[in-house]
């Protein structure tokens, strides 16, 4: 099983390919998230997280230019902040406190809560702009399982959609869109 460095090594990997795949013109293409263009994906991940790091464990992440000035150095100064916050031995030894979810190890709260949203909105960014779709198979099972048994408590967060219908035998990557409210 992968660390959970591993694992944002690869996932954000994928991510930071398909920001460099945005063609000119692009971040204003219309996302699937309801009211969003391209660039609103980028930015999400940027806003939400650090202060749920911040607040829960007292970690700053350096900060790179603004969404609307450079998306794509944007997304790199802070994806390596993370990656650099993985990497570092001292964080094995860290826990984030959060109402919501409880005391966590650290490197497992950004593996659930933060790697797994930038998998997921990667779909998001390569529809948006006309990129690469596919996710990773088995990641794709992995959080559809994890997710199934918890389907009222996600919707009741309001950060998902209504789930949407699919055929019994669409494969997994089309399943777990639908599950979180996208239509493939």
């Amino acid at each position: 099983m992968a660390t959970a460095a591993e694992e944002h090594r690869t996932i954000a990997g994928v991510f930071t390919d398909r920001v460099h795949g945005v063609a000119a013109g692009a971040w204003e293409n219309p996302a699937p998230c309801d009211g969003w263009v391209a660039r609103d994906v980028v930015r999400h991940l940027l806003e939400w997280f650090p202060a749920f790091l911040s607040s829960g464990a007292g970690v700053e992440l350096p900060t790179g230019p603004l969404v609307d000035e450079d998306p794509l150095l944007a997304w790199v100064v802070h994806s390596d902040g993370v990656q650099a916050l993985l990497d570092d031995p001292a964080t094995q030894g860290r826990v984030l406190s959060n109402r919501h979810v409880g005391n966590v190890p650290l490197d497992q709260a950004v593996a659930q809560f933060y790697t797994n949203d930038v998998f997921l909105h990667t779909w998001d960014l390569a529809r948006a702009t006309g990129q690469d779709e596919r996710l990773d198979h088995d990641k794709c099972a992995q959080l559809l399982d994890g997710m199934l048994p918890m389907d009222q408590a996600l919707r009741a967060s309001g950060h998902y959609g209504p789930r949407m219908e699919v055929a019994e035998d669409a494969d997994v990557q089309t399943r777990l869109l639908a599950f979180i409210g996208r239509t493939p």
